[in-house]
């Protein structure tokens, strides 16, 4: 049954769909069907720049330790960077420039002048070694990297293809951290392209079950609308919290403690700020109780993270040192959160709410939200579909719909969707219905009131602390050390981040391999994230299925059971 919540939600975004409100939506045909796109949106992501950073011009936009920048100052630096882009580098529309950095002040600039000059923002793990980076690089033909001097190191002596490596500072004014990019001319008067809706604008990478890393392209008008899904959200909140006179007085401003490459931080963090006149601060280092000083110094009101993040702060034993009160949401997305941290959080920052909610990489991060009240009745349930823009569909292997209540594929299709996988045309055909729904490769059900339940994933992904580990990856790392015979990797439960790598291997007669070795072995091949927690060596060969694959369903389920043991 519908709660109180619900119904004021649907009814305000009824409201505001009608009569050219801000949530009016117009319909374009796509995969031979209408999708809808929020009417009022900007064109592409140059004119929602200009737009909102006007609008917003004297507002503190980025802070970034002793640098605190309006939008006015950011838009500026920007329109000067793309100059330097469009004549002094002859970027064309549609080149590719990869971004290579830890988060700051001047990556977010860098990635304003890319799209603002044409470019495609292409956003490089930042956490990957430089093999993995230059993988990246290769597999789209970046034309520039911009790095920061930690990436470039990694780079050092890797094949970059074609691309020309153009090294950025950090802590600095942005003109002078990024002034190679105005080495060789342009500047703010310099003309620069018209960019259409439909052209490329970003490229984010995503680990698939194959174990190769790919590139999820978006055009402009894609990612404007999944930034615009999100702002609708806000304004839906906002309304209701008018409508009862708790309407927020004070400047919205939320910690940027996730990595700028992943889609929540580029998306729902990043652009939506923009529209909302959000002050950005900026944590290049995730540490709870700094995170807590900077939530009382700067007025946080918004917290999103990993989920471990938020448990973190509420259960940190020096909470009740910091004035945390002008935060009054603590939301999490990238991986589950566990139920019993839900009732936790609230228990313990009752003047807050946690919040949750699921996207993908290749859907430009929209899909479902579970809010306030809503989240600490269904804390195990993702929300519903988000309005107006997300349809929502639970399939069966042939795209057929499930009835309500029964387990299928959860599917998503809405204007925000990525447009393919670049130059891998089979593996973008696999990830679409022929009526344009993107299999997300979870496995869930709806319940009567449409709220989604996820239960199991088909493809072999771990999720650890929102960051996609591919199992083939990891296994084709390990595969590379003469002594292996053969090996699994599967996801361990863990409190912190839900889940993290685990690898069981049996070696090859008369081969000697501890685990440590093993270990210090991927360590110089994978980004560290990537690297299993838990090894464990067995002699004798691993169960096959009758297709003669490893049983990885039953080493998970084994696995799991004896790192519980382990813990008790």
């Amino acid at each position: 049954m519908p709660t109180a919540l619900d119904l004021a939600i649907d009814s305000t975004v009824a409201r505001l769909m009608e009569n050219g409100g801000p949530l009016s939506v117009a319909h374009v045909e796509k995969y031979g069907v209408q999708i809808p796109m929020i009417a009022q949106a900007p064109a592409n992501l140059r004119d929602y720049f200009d737009m909102f950073c006007a609008l917003n011009a004297d507002k503190e936009f980025l802070v970034d330790g002793d640098i605190r920048l309006t939008f006015a100052e950011c838009h500026a630096a920007a329109r000067a960077l793309a100059g330097g882009l469009s004549e002094g580098h002859g970027l064309q529309v549609g080149d590719r420039v990869g971004i290579a950095a830890r988060n700051s002040a001047n990556w977010i600039i860098a990635y304003m002048a890319i799209l603002m000059a044409g470019g495609v923002a292409t956003l490089l793990n930042g956490w990957w070694q430089g093999s993995e980076l230059a993988e990246g690089i290769r597999m789209v033909g970046c034309k520039y990297v911009l790095a920061d001097a930690q990436r470039a190191a990694r780079l050092k002596g890797e094949d970059v293809g074609k691309a020309d490596l153009l090294i950025f500072e950090h802590d600095c004014v942005p003109l002078e951290g990024l002034k190679v990019l105005l080495a060789k001319g342009g500047n703010a008067e310099t003309a620069l392209p018209t960019i259409a809706p439909l052209d490329p604008a970003t490229i984010l990478y995503t680990s698939g079950s194959t174990g190769q890393s790919k590139g999820a392209w978006s055009d402009h008008r894609g990612v404007v609308q999944g930034a615009m899904s999100y702002v609708g959200q806000t304004l839906v909140f906002f309304e209701i919290l008018a409508s009862t006179g708790e309407a927020p007085t004070m400047q919205p401003a939320t910690l940027l403690n996730v990595p700028l490459f992943h889609v929540t931080a580029a998306v729902p963090v990043l652009l939506q700020s923009f529209v909302i006149g959000r002050k950005l601060v900026m944590m290049p280092k995730w540490d709870a109780e700094h995170a807590m000083q900077l939530i009382e110094k700067e007025k946080i009101t918004y917290f999103v993270g990993v989920p471990l993040m938020s448990i973190e702060i509420a259960t940190h034993p020096n909470r009740l040192k910091y004035d945390l009160t002008s935060c009054t949401a603590f939301a999490a997305g990238g991986a589950p959160r566990p139920v019993e941290h839900v009732k936790r959080i609230k228990q313990e920052m009752e003047w807050g709410f946690p919040l949750l909610g699921y996207g993908l990489t290749e859907t430009n991060g929209v899909g479902c939200g579970n809010f306030t009240e809503n989240y600490l009745a269904k804390p195990s349930s993702t929300g519903p579909a988000t309005k107006p823009l997300v349809d929502l569909a639970i399939l069966d292997d042939d795209g057929i719909k499930m009835p309500q209540g029964e387990r299928g594929e959860v599917c998503i299709r809405s204007i925000a969707n990525f447009n393919g996988y670049w130059e891998n045309e089979e593996a973008t055909r696999a990830a679409f219905t022929s009526d344009g729904y993107f299999r997300t490769g979870d496995i869930g059900y709806l319940d009567e009131d449409g709220y989604l339940f996820i239960v199991d994933r088909k493809k072999d992904i771990i999720i650890r602390g929102g960051e996609n580990i591919s199992c083939p990856e990891v296994e084709a790392a390990a595969y590379e050390h003469d002594a292996v015979a053969e090996l699994s990797v599967f996801g361990i439960a863990d409190d912190r981040y839900g889940e993290v790598p685990g690898l069981v291997y049996f070696t090859k007669e008369g081969s000697e391999l501890s685990p440590d070795e093993l270990k210090s072995f991927l360590q110089a091949k994978l980004a560290p994230f990537k690297v299993p927690v838990h090894f464990w060596r067995v002699h004798e060969p691993l169960p096959r299925l009758g297709t003669q694959k490893i049983d990885r369903v039953t080493l998970r389920r084994e696995y799991n059971a004896k790192a519980k043991e382990l813990e008790d």
